[in-house]
């Protein structure tokens, strides 16, 4: 089964999250199939930028987002 997920980026204490199509047996920041865009849970203005085009791509094609995923996507406007 294919996923949409985060995986985590960045510092000690200064996380941003990829937003990513996975196979979901994959670990959380292991190899992915796609890059769908980032989230920045420490910047206060519009900390999601996806490229909805590809997430709308996957999401018709049987990719299970996760649920803080689908919040995000929901976010972002698709």
């Amino acid at each position: 089964m294919v996923k949409i997920r985060l995986t985590r980026l960045g510092k000690h204490k200064r996380p941003f999250y990829r937003m990513v199509v996975t196979d979901s047996r994959a670990r959380r920041d292991g190899p992915f199939i796609d890059i769908l865009g980032i989230y920045d849970p420490l910047n206060d203005i519009s900390g999601v930028k996806l490229d909805l085009e590809k997430a709308k791509f996957w999401l018709q094609r049987g990719a299970q987002p996760t649920v803080i995923a689908k919040k995000l996507i929901q976010k972002a406007g698709l």
